[in-house]
């Protein structure tokens, strides 16, 4: 079994992976609100998980007000998807010795 990816498994970044393979994309506020964040925690979250590649970030304006949006990638949903494959593998191990006991 592989270890869990770190860069998943942190709380609030699989929060806004699990949001994100949900919709097709979400903007800043949205996020903001759906996962009740600050704005640097989720800045700074979404950050790590762009540079992972797991998450593409578009920025806009809405005449002068800047606009952020975000989706998952295909490699954040192939992560995504190999991460909670690992939690049932651990799930399953731990059902295993459960029922041996």
């Amino acid at each position: 079994m592989d270890e869990l990816d770190r860069t998943i498994h942190e709380p609030a970044r699989l929060r806004i992976l699990t949001v994100l393979s949900g919709v097709d994309e979400a903007d800043f506020n949205f996020l903001l609100n759906t996962l009740g964040l600050t704005k640097g925690n989720l800045s700074s979250h979404i950050d790590r998980l762009e540079k992972a590649g797991f998450v593409n970030v578009v920025k806009s304006f809405n005449g002068r007000i800047p606009h952020t949006d975000f989706n998952i990638t295909v490699e954040g949903l192939q992560a995504l998807e190999r991460y909670w494959e690992e939690l049932d593998a651990i799930r399953a191990m731990k059902d295993m010795r459960d029922a041996d006991a």
